[in-house]
């Protein structure tokens, strides 16, 4: 029987959606075969909980005592959203202490974190992403240069952060210096882009045997756009498969299996679009996507034809069989 670390916890706006995730996790591996820890992580606090009693994690080899018993683990099963897991610091500590996980390596999670970054590395490769422009804290914001350069509407995010938090759709240039300081509650950096007026899809992709992509789901917001409350109370509509044509759902997964594959990404992961004049204009790249009840990545797999217990399970097999 495996031991599995299921991680959960952070210190980001995105903690509570990480324990939701870590619960789907334990509640579809089969105990028969794994036995699942979920492990809390929150700052310098490292903790393993079983029965509902916190036990200490040794951070020197990632253990911990139950009783008079030593308890190691065979792999990490990521499932905390935000830092420190998205942005690569904890898989430099697990490449240190030689525990597999089931995310994407250090270099590449720290990539994709950023989504400035991210965004100029996407668009070397020949993949289309919005216009944008890169505010840093204590800098001078000079609106009309920024409107200049992606127009209005625009959006205004934090530059390392996930969930929608601190995400902003911004119609006139008076509103945008507010926007960015409401950001700016979320990461010192700050991300405003061009407003791409289209269908938003999801795609998520994942790696047994072969890389498999699963099926593209549509996203109707209630709201402007696609924010925290959209996502996690109910005010949009995700429908998998997606109401878009043949030609861009082969498009959307070409792309999603490219990216896959030239940023070198592990896992199960998900990729954002916004398809303007059917071209798909690549959003966000999230390497640990949300696995609660409300996130996409269950209802695709679930149109896949697979079982959440079948999708953890390949999961967990192709990281140990790596």
């Amino acid at each position: 029987m495996k031991t599995i670390a299921i991680i959960t916890g952070g210190n980001s706006a995105e903690h509570e959606i990480s324990l939701q995730s870590a619960k789907v996790v334990e509640a579809n591996l089969n105990k028969e075969t794994f036995n699942a820890i979920i492990i809390h992580l929150k700052e310098d606090k490292w903790e393993a909980i079983i029965d509902d009693t916190r036990l200490k994690m040794d951070k020197k080899d990632f253990s911990c005592i139950v009783g008079n018993k030593k308890i190691s683990f065979d792999l990490a099963f990521m499932a905390l959203h935000g830092p420190p897991a998205e942005n690569g610091e904890l898989q430099t500590y697990f490449d240190e202490i030689g525990l597999a996980y089931t995310s994407c390596g250090a270099a590449q999670s720290a990539l994709t974190f950023d989504k400035n970054q991210c965004n100029q590395e996407l668009s070397k490769m020949g993949f289309l992403c919005a216009k944008s422009t890169f505010y840093q804290k204590g800098e001078n914001i000079n609106t009309k240069l920024i409107i200049e350069k992606v127009g209005l509407p625009c959006f205004v995010k934090p530059n390392r952060a996930g969930s929608s938090f601190g995400v902003s759709k911004v119609f006139e240039i008076a509103d945008l210096e507010k926007a960015i300081h409401f950001a700016l509650k979320y990461d010192n950096q700050v991300l405003i882009e061009q407003f791409i007026d289209g269908t938003e899809v999801s795609c998520g992709i994942f790696a047994h045997e072969k890389i498999e992509v699963l099926p593209v789901t549509e996203i109707v917001s209630h709201n402007d756009f696609f924010d925290y409350e959209a996502k996690y109370q109910g005010l949009s509509d995700e429908i998998t498969p997606a109401r878009i044509s043949e030609e861009e759902t082969k498009k959307v997964q070409r792309i999603t299996k490219e990216v896959y594959q030239k940023l070198g990404l592990k896992g199960i992961v998900r990729i954002d679009y916004i398809i303007m004049k059917a071209k798909p204009y690549l959003i966000e790249i999230n390497t640990i996507p949300g696995l609660s009840t409300e996130s996409i990545i269950p209802k695709q797999a679930k149109q896949a034809g697979y079982k959440l217990s079948e999708l953890f399970e390949i999961t967990i097999e192709n990281t140990i069989n790596k």
